[in-house]
């Protein structure tokens, strides 16, 4: 019984202090019962109280306490006490006793009170402001309080994480600055670090310590989506703290080893700094959860981070011995993955870069004995998948890092080179091959100030002698020589005369560029064709489809300058003079046999431009001839391009006159003019669609012929742009529908984009009464499609398009239907 004396006169002295504060009206009787309460509180020599009994009062009182303070806020003995009375003893009793106790009343008091809400919430702030969390994080690192259940220590890391939450729903627009998550979080962060802090003081001291409930406290603050404002302030402290301390080091690895697994994810990606080594150490040997978050889902799940984070992290495995096995299979899973066929078609284009990053960064970091066949066989597949995408992206990547790929490998002495347009992201991943190092920049700028003297030493006496013998050289010739004082004629501008003349007429031009062998003459030929071609239309319609076959068929075996231009401009010019024949022609050889995929890109290339140039307005006559002359090196010939000299005065008079106009006078109205593109728009778009199903021996379209195929929907959807208002619009709508729907699912992301672009022109040009009454069966159908494309497409540009697309359809829809009403509310 004598062990029990101290718990009952603890127990008879807090009951007893529990029945004066609820019947006595004495304001003395109130104020010694507050202080009794608080000498079981108190610390120190100077203690009225027995250490036994101050533990039992924390174990079995305090919340009680607490709690009774709390239901009794609105007896009037509380008002009669004074301010300084109130802070004292009223508000001391939460900022004195087991701080996890406090904060748990506390949070409940804000969350059930009606009236002093604002008395909790200074109390709140007073308990944040005095360093009361660290003390909370503290107590648990020494273990000194009581052992607690599982439930209510989750309660409690559920109260420190949503403070801000619970304080914002109660407080809504009068929350408090501390509270707010950009304040509290940081504040918090620097709670952790301090309870770090002593605990490694603590443990150079010899006193045991444990960090389970910090560790939880990370995951969990990092779990629920605040892991940037926590990490931005202990990932710097650490990253200092870990640089020579071997003690802050242990902790940190114990920190982390102790994060609960579902949280691991979320504290790691924000620890990714240039000292994740010293931060985690070796975990990702002794963490499964921690060597997939590394070594796979940084890696190959996620592409959101930028290269640097590749490189800490690559660089933390290739830091360490026991680390490397892992980079090796990084790079074997890395690999598989670049070469995956099915990755290159249906993942999205940055992710596919940022896979080609580590796979670089990866073999870059290992050694030659490191490396196997696997990286063999990576670049034969994964080159053979890249360059047969129709992206230009897709294979230039699979281009530079095959090259770099084939650096690394010994194949006999033979390295593959490729011919490709340099430009940021071809440089950045070239740049990938050599690794850098954190000293890097330092040993560059030592290096520097250190040669530069001498080289500027060594090359200015080499400068000066040259210029001293030149000096020699010249003195003696300066006397004889005579003719320095004549001015040298200035033959810049000088010209060589050519030795051929450019054809006059296109019959001559059509018959020198069948049967002529000199390049000279077929250069010249190909240069004025189109400038006859476009004066003589007459002559033109005459020959037009058989010049059209001879410039398809033309090839640059006399390397002319700018011959694809000229190639493309002259057959443009072509279907511009006799459209309907020549239009037939070009669409019905694109489906014959024996042409080449390029030859029928250049067809669908030319009718797209022809069709662009129809459906502008003529603004003046067109002279081909002054910029083609201008842009040639050949002498031109003088008859081609007469410049009256007229027109020279009237045009400097135009540039000199004023003219004076009343205030309020306006320009004319442009003057109307007919599209020349929506009568033959049907000879353009048609054709197009008449043979694409039927396979031929050299040509595939709905095969491995991707790029023909997505080209050829982009011009159809540019044909059904262009004829916007035109009477054939509906019915090329409709044609055009039931075309791509065939292949929106199709697996190579250009004809995708094709066919949204179509919709799109489709929802543009075709008037919105037809939608309703051309394709009502398929609008409901087509509005679900687009809907998931828009969310689920790994293109980014296909979800753009089918977002625009749903714009177009709604403002379709809802301008017919309120046409609809008002035409009704009218009868």
């Amino acid at each position: 019984m004598e062990s029990l004396a101290p718990n009952t006169e603890v127990r008879l002295a807090v009951g007893q202090c529990f029945r004066t504060l609820a019947t006595s009206t004495d304001t003395k009787d109130i104020v010694a019962a507050l202080q009794t309460l608080h000498f079981y509180l108190d610390e120190g020599p100077e203690s009225r109280t027995t250490s036994v009994q101050r533990a039992e009062f924390r174990r079995a009182h305090f919340t009680r306490t607490l709690q009774f303070l709390v239901s009794n806020i609105q007896a009037d003995w509380l008002a009669g006490l004074t301010i300084a009375q109130q802070t004292e003893l009223w508000d001391g009793l939460f900022l004195k006793g087991p701080p996890e106790q406090a904060l748990l009343v506390l949070m409940e008091g804000i969350g059930e009170a009606s009236t002093h809400l604002d008395h909790f919430v200074s109390i709140t702030e007073k308990f944040l402001l005095s360093g009361r969390l660290a003390d909370l994080l503290w107590s648990y690192c020494l273990e000194t309080g009581p052992s607690d259940s599982p439930q209510l220590r989750e309660t409690l890391l559920g109260r420190i994480v949503a403070l801000p939450d619970v304080t914002a729903n109660r407080l809504h627009l009068k929350n408090k600055p501390l509270f707010l998550p950009q304040q509290y979080y940081p504040r918090l962060a620097t709670e952790m670090l301090t309870a770090l802090e002593r605990t490694c003081q603590a443990l150079k001291d010899g006193t045991d310590c444990s960090l389970t409930f910090v560790a939880q406290t990370l995951g969990k603050v990092c779990i629920q989506g605040h892991s940037g404002l926590v990490l931005a302030v202990m990932a710097p402290r650490l990253s200092v703290c870990t640089l020579s301390d071997m003690v802050w080091q242990r902790v940190c690895w114990k920190l982390l080893q102790n994060v609960p697994q579902r949280w691991m994810e979320s504290v790691l990606t924000g620890l990714v700094s240039d000292a994740l080594g010293r931060i985690i150490g070796n975990l990702v040997l002794t963490n499964k959860k921690a060597q997939f978050v590394i070594t796979h889902k940084l890696l190959l799940l996620q592409y959101k981070y930028e290269t640097q984070v590749l490189r800490i992290v690559l660089g933390y495995l290739a830091a360490d011995t026991e680390r490397r096995p892992l980079l090796i299979q990084v790079l074997q899973s890395v690999s598989q993955t670049w070469a995956n066929p099915s990755a290159v078609k249906h993942t999205p284009l940055e992710q596919q870069l940022y896979v080609s990053k580590a796979l670089l960064l990866s073999v870059s970091l290992l050694k030659d004995s490191e490396l196997d066949n696997t990286l063999l066989q990576c670049m034969l597949g994964g080159m053979q998948s890249h360059l047969d995408s129709s992206v230009v992206r897709i294979r230039r990547m699979g281009m530079v890092v095959g090259e770099c790929l084939s650096s690394r490998m010994d194949l006999n002495k033979t390295k593959l080179k490729f011919e490709y347009d340099q430009d940021e992201e071809t440089q950045e991943l070239l740049s990938l091959m050599t690794p850098m190092t954190g000293d890097e920049p330092e040993i560059r700028s030592v290096v520097y100030r250190v040669d530069s003297p001498q080289e500027t030493s060594e090359t200015t006496p080499s400068i000066q002698n040259a210029s001293s013998q030149n000096k020699s050289r010249t003195a003696p010739d300066s006397d004889l020589d005579s003719d320095d004082e004549l001015t040298p004629y200035d033959m810049s501008g000088d010209q060589e005369i050519s030795k051929a003349s450019p054809p006059r007429y296109l019959r001559d031009c059509l018959e020198t560029l069948i049967s002529s062998e000199d390049p000279l003459r077929v250069e010249l030929s190909l240069r004025v064709a189109e400038g006859l071609v476009r004066k003589n239309v007459f002559a033109t319609r005459e020959v037009s489809v058989q010049l059209t076959k001879v410039i398809l068929h033309m090839e640059d075996k006399y390397s002319i300058k700018g011959f694809p231009s000229l190639r493309q401009a002259t057959m443009v010019a072509l279907i511009v003079t006799d459209c309907i024949s020549v239009t037939q022609f070009l669409t019905t050889e694109f489906y014959s046999l024996n042409y080449s995929l390029r030859q029928r890109l250049d067809i669908l290339e030319v009718l797209t431009l022809a069709a662009q140039e129809l459906y502008k307005p003529i603004i003046g006559k067109r002279n081909p001839s002054v910029g083609i002359a201008a842009g040639t090196d050949l002498t031109p010939y003088p008859g081609d391009n007469p410049v009256e000299w007229r027109e020279v005065v009237e045009k400097r008079i135009q540039s000199k006159t004023k003219r004076l106009r009343k205030v309020g006078a306006t320009q004319p109205p442009a003057q109307a003019t007919p599209n020349r593109y929506a009568p033959v728009a049907g000879h353009f778009f048609f054709p197009l669609l008449s043979n694409y199903d039927k396979p031929q021996v050299t040509f595939d379209l709905l095969g491995g012929d991707h790029l023909v195929l997505g080209r050829l929907i982009h011009t159809l959807g540019l044909f059904m742009h262009l004829a916007v208002n035109a009477p054939i619009a509906a019915q090329m709508g409709c044609a055009l529908l039931d075309f791509v729907w065939a292949v929106r699912y199709h697996v190579d992301q250009m004809v995708r984009r094709g066919v949204l672009f179509a919709v799109c022109s489709v929802f543009l040009s075709m008037p919105s009464e037809n939608l309703l009454v051309d394709l009502s069966d398929q609008l409901f159908e087509t509005r679900t499609w687009l809907a998931d494309v828009a969310e689920e497409d790994p293109d980014a540009d296909c979800r753009n398009l089918a977002i625009q697309s749903l714009v177009l359809l709604d403002k379709s829809l809802k301008k017919q239907l309120q046409g609809q009403q008002a035409l009704s509310m009218e009868s």
